[in-house]
């Protein structure tokens, strides 16, 4: 099946948590970041998943936001590190492509950002990604 979503990560399901209507299921990325996905208890059923599931997160670029560092007294859990390696801008909005230990992010994110935050390639970021935004495919 093909998609347009540009964020399509490999990794491990390390736990699922599940109650009446949402489940949060934490995988382990190929570059050993851990990222959390808020989902439905049926899809936990219907995708079969459980710790030690193979999945593909799917995580769409205009969902991804970017700070410089890490950020504190946020709700958003999930925070990775890495390195901005590729920034194409246009005349309202930019693509950021960033290495994540081994993976690629691409955040759709205003230019007045781009120019604010300083960003070219070699930067140091945090993608930002709340965990209602985070799909699973299984393996």
């Amino acid at each position: 099946m093909s998609l347009s979503i540009r964020n399509q990560i490999a990794g491990t399901v390390t736990g699922v948590t599940t109650g009446e209507a949402m489940a949060t299921v934490k995988v382990r990325l190929e570059g050993g970041q851990d990222i959390t996905a808020a989902i439905t208890t049926d899809a936990v059923k219907e995708l079969g998943i459980t710790s030690g599931s193979a999945v593909t997160v799917l995580v769409k670029a205009t969902e991804v936001a970017l700070a410089t560092g890490p950020v504190e007294g946020l709700s958003i859990r999930n925070q990775i590190a890495g390195t901005v390696v590729d920034v194409a801008t246009g005349g309202a909005m930019a693509s950021v492509k960033v290495d994540v230990n081994g993976g690629g992010l691409t955040a759709a994110i205003t230019k007045d950002a781009v120019e604010a935050l300083g960003l070219t390639a070699g930067s140091s970021v945090v993608a930002l990604i709340k965990s209602t935004e985070v799909a699973l495919r299984s393996a």
